[in-house]
């Protein structure tokens, strides 16, 4: 059985809330934004719709990756 989260069930604090919007606008993969933050991908994918984040990469490759012009 997997071990559970240090956060699990224990609410969001602003300072939690701010790195999600950091990780999210970074196109960090929900696996790792969950890892970073202690939390389930679930708890991820539920505050990041009550936030109205998207968590679909923007350029489809992680980690903002895009070739400089």
């Amino acid at each position: 059985m997997a071990k559970t989260p240090r956060n699990n069930n224990k609410p969001w604090t602003a300072a939690d809330i701010k790195e999600l919007k950091q990780l999210v606008k970074g196109n960090t993969p929900t696996g790792l934004t969950a890892y970073e933050l202690e939390r389930t991908k679930g708890a991820i994918y539920n505050k990041a719709s009550e936030l109205d984040l998207s968590l679909h990469p923007t350029n489809k490759s992680p980690y903002n990756r895009q070739k400089e012009k």
